[in-house]
C-alpha cells in the first residue's frame, strides 16, 4: 500500500436560496470572506468583488481573497439564486475550518440559503 503526502486542499460548496436584498450583497460576502481568512493561519494578499448588472455576464457577483496559500472565492448567479464557494488553501490552514466560518455567517445572514452540496478534493498528492 503507497502511502500519500498531500500539499494542498479545496474544499467546494454549492448553495441554492441565495437571493440578496440590495445592491451591496458583492461587498457583504467578500467582507464575509475576509472575516474568515482574518480568524485563519492565511495572510490575505489581495481582496476584490465585482457585481455583474448582466448586461455581458449573468447577474450577480465575483468576489474572491487571494491568500498567501491560494484562495478564497464566491460566485453569484443571482437570477437563479445560485452561490458557489471555493476554499483552496496549499499551506497550513484548514479550508474546512474557512469553509465553517463562511457558511455560519452566510447562513445567519440568509436564512433561506439551501447548502447543496460540499466536498473537499485533496490536492498536489505525493508518495512518501
Amino acid at each position: 500500500m503507497t502511502e500519500h503526502h498531500v500539499k494542498g486542499s479545496h474544499v467546494f460548496i454549492d448553495y441554492t436560496g441565495a437571493f440578496f436584498d440590495g445592491e451591496d450583497a458583492h461587498d457583504w460576502v467578500l467582507s464575509v470572506l475576509r472575516d474568515a481568512v482574518a480568524q485563519s493561519e492565511a495572510t490575505e494578499v489581495h481582496a476584490h468583488a465585482v457585481p455583474f448588472d448582466g448586461s455581458t455576464s449573468p447577474p450577480g457577483f465575483a468576489a474572491v481573497v487571494l491568500i498567501d496559500e491560494s484562495h478564497v472565492t464566491a460566485h453569484h448567479y443571482a437570477d437563479r439564486g445560485m452561490l458557489a464557494l471555493d476554499c483552496f488553501t496549499c499551506g497550513e490552514s484548514d479550508p474546512d475550518a474557512l469553509a465553517d466560518f463562511i457558511h455560519e455567517a452566510l447562513c445567519k445572514g440568509m436564512p433561506a440559503l439551501h447548502l447543496v452540496r460540499r466536498d473537499r478534493v485533496e490536492r498536489f498528492l505525493t508518495e512518501v
